[in-house]
């Protein structure tokens, strides 16, 4: 089993706060999955809203975008 610790920069794609997360990596055989497109969602601490991070394990980040899921529709003003 091959681990791996991946240390991403990125900026929050709602508010452009900076932003940094390690990653633990874990795949099996001596080079599997290092090409595979992996994400995970990464909360901000300025804004509470939620990114999906793209990535591969071999430590390149592809692109960040904000996660749908997440947010609350807003309510009318009518």
């Amino acid at each position: 089993m091959l681990e791996l610790e991946v240390v991403l920069d990125f900026r929050c794609c709602l508010c452009g706060h900076d932003m940094a997360v390690t990653l633990k990596c874990e795949t099996k055989g001596s080079k599997a999955g290092l090409d595979i497109l992996a994400c995970i969602k990464v909360s901000c601490p300025t804004c509470d809203e939620y990114n999906q991070i793209y990535f591969t394990p071999s430590g390149t980040l592809h692109y960040v975008a904000p996660d749908k899921k997440s947010r609350l529709p807003q309510p009318s003003r009518n």
